[in-house]
């Protein structure tokens, strides 16, 4: 009995002192599943403007880029819609909203858009950069800056 005893005590102290490191690990892996989830929107927003041969638009649903968004075709119809979970961060630069040519590319004389996600997780910030050159194509990597 005082075995089982001392063994639960190790193992409630090794959960208490894991949880923190545990928090973060979920906290990163959120952050890259948001930022994946937005870099296979551009590339569907691109996909859908070839295919339609007529310009796409990805924009921000109302309340901005950290509730969600949605692609929208020509005649306004919505294409795909995804709202965002709670606790994250965007902050979107550039010419907004994501408007595809037909030719799968941006329009020219704008700015690519950026995006930067973010998720608190205790004291310190997990972040994740989503941009699109100007030729259309989206890119992802694990930064505060794009």
């Amino acid at each position: 009995m005082t075995e089982l005893i001392v063994t639960l005590s190790i193992a409630g102290i090794l959960a208490v002192i894991a949880t923190p490191a545990f928090n973060g690990m979920i906290a990163a892996q959120r952050t890259r599943t948001y930022a994946s989830v937005l870099y296979a929107t551009l590339a569907k927003t691109r996909s859908e403007a070839l295919a339609l041969n007529n310009n796409v638009t990805l924009q921000a649903k109302a309340g901005g880029w950290a509730t969600g968004w949605q692609i929208i075709d020509p005649n306004g119809n919505v294409l795909d819609d995804y709202t965002a979970t709670t606790g994250v961060t965007v902050a979107a630069t550039g010419t907004l909203p994501v408007v595809y040519r037909s030719s799968g590319r941006l329009p020219v004389g704008g700015n690519a858009p950026k995006f930067v996600i973010s998720i608190q997780s205790g004291n310190s910030m997990n972040y994740q950069c989503v941009s699109v050159d100007l030729g259309g194509r989206p890119y992802m990597k694990p930064s505060n800056q794009c």
